[in-house]
């Protein structure tokens, strides 16, 4: 199999799991009466993402970040991350607008995707491995991001069909991220610490306190199950 068909592979299976989120959201919301249920159920599914996440940012876009870059530079891409995207997410709580969710899930989607198809060329295991915390990050994201667009107006087929076209976002991304910077290891680096810096500053700005449940713990066990599930790709793969 060559190098293309992998990252197409890969990156598809990142991606399609933004649609499947959708689909769980539809049938959580049909098939799930009860309130408290339903609370208790999505707050974990918040938790368990921001695990996964996490977890990609301490195993894989770091580190790579600490290989490639010198310390300045490595805190300015970092910095640069935190701040951009603590400023997308203020204009988008200021705008209160319908796709804030959805676009909260591309933030860290997107550049991720990028470096994934960066990273095939030169170091397969880790593309791979990135592949594996952009699909699960991505299937509770999208669970929420489902029911929040249905919430705010959307019907349940245009939000549906929006999210399966989203889904093949994470293959552009790939490709690009392969044919522009697989010769730059270093802007790669770049990318991942960049990106590393604005998913910390959405986990503790809206993750975090979104998995929080009064008179519960399982949203702190969610997140850490999530983080569990970081550590074991990392030895497996």
């Amino acid at each position: 199999m060559d190098i293309i068909t992998k990252i197409i592979l890969y990156a598809g299976f990142s991606g399609i799991t933004v649609f499947i989120g959708g689909l769980l959201g539809n049938a959580f919301n049909h098939h799930i009466k009860k309130r408290q249920v339903k609370y208790e159920i999505t707050h974990t599914a918040v938790a368990f993402g921001g695990g996964i996440i996490l977890s990609a940012v301490a195993l894989v876009l770091v580190p790579k970040g600490l290989e490639e870059l010198s310390l300045w530079p490595m805190l300015v891409s970092f910095s640069l991350g935190s701040v951009v995207f603590f400023l997308i997410d203020r204009q988008l709580s200021k705008s209160k607008g319908k796709m804030a969710q959805l676009l909260a899930m591309l933030m860290d989607f997107v550049p991720e995707s990028i470096a994934l198809g960066a990273l095939f060329a030169s170091d397969p295991a880790t593309g791979t491995l990135l592949a594996v915390f952009i699909g699960l990050q991505n299937l509770p994201e999208a669970f929420n991001s489902f029911r929040d667009l249905v919430l705010s107006g959307f019907t349940v087929k245009k939000t549906l069909t929006m999210l399966f076209f989203l889904s093949f976002a994470g293959i552009l991304g790939a490709l690009i991220g392969h044919f522009f910077l697989r010769d730059h290891p270093d802007i790669t680096a770049h990318l991942m610490v960049f990106a590393s810096g604005g998913i910390l500053f959405l986990i503790f700005q809206d993750i975090a306190p979104e998995g929080k449940m009064k008179n519960h713990q399982w949203g702190a066990i969610g997140a850490c199950l999530g983080f569990m599930i970081g550590m074991i790709g990392e030895k497996v793969i």
